[in-house]
């Protein structure tokens, strides 16, 4: 029997707590490891719409799926930081 994913649990009080500090977002982008329950609890609990950017199986090395980049954009400036460089 597969355990449950900690990290996609882990997204409940995430989501939570950017309804509160940011009442005025309503959409939000997740990956496709996080379909299913979330968006049902999202529209329910917190009335926010999460659309999931699925990656085709069909698809061979690298693709720009919609609203991809601008995570990837994001984790590029954070990695610039020295501070937050990985050792």
């Amino acid at each position: 029997m597969p355990r449950p994913c900690r990290t996609r649990a882990g997204a409940h009080p995430v989501l939570a707590l950017l309804r509160e500090k940011f009442s005025t977002i309503t959409p939000v982008w997740a990956d496709g490891g996080y379909a299913g329950r979330l968006q049902v609890w999202a529209r329910k609990a917190l009335d926010l719409a999460v659309t999931i950017v699925k990656r085709s199986d069909g698809l061979r090395g690298f693709v720009v799926l919609p609203r991809r980049w601008v995570v990837e954009r994001t984790f590029a400036w954070l990695v610039r930081y020295r501070r937050l460089a990985r050792i």
